[in-house]
């Protein structure tokens, strides 16, 4: 398995862990040049999406991981954590629903496998 495939599934198990929901992760390699693949997942609101977001990047920093960028914080309805090759999406859902990023990026082969918890 490849180190960015590594890291997202590290991130989605994390988030899963820390009470996220509707976790995705997309592989966009064919599809963008900015990164390999996407961590997208709800927080159950906007203090949830703020302390998600700030727990992962705390525990990635823990194993020498630092975000290249951070966006979103501010408002936390939003916020993306750039990891190069991983970038993951943190968001409020009714931010999620608006957006859809999903049906900009997902071309149903893309997908990477990811069971939540309690779900095994």
């Amino acid at each position: 398995m490849n180190q960015a495939k590594e890291l997202a599934l590290k991130a989605a198990r994390f988030l899963d862990k820390k009470g996220a929901t509707d976790i995705e992760i997309l592989e966009v390699t064919h599809l963008t040049s900015i990164t390999d693949y996407f961590v997208i997942c709800n927080g159950r609101n906007i203090q949830s999406v703020r302390t998600l977001a700030e727990d992962l990047e705390d525990k990635l920093a823990e194993e020498g991981i630092q975000p290249r960028r951070k966006e979103g914080a501010r408002e936390s309805k939003w916020i993306v954590l750039d990891y190069a090759h991983v970038i993951v999406h943190v968001f409020h859902p009714d931010e999620r629903r608006f957006y859809n990023i999903e049906r900009l990026w997902q071309d149903g082969t893309n997908q990477v496998e990811f069971i939540p918890l309690g779900e095994e």
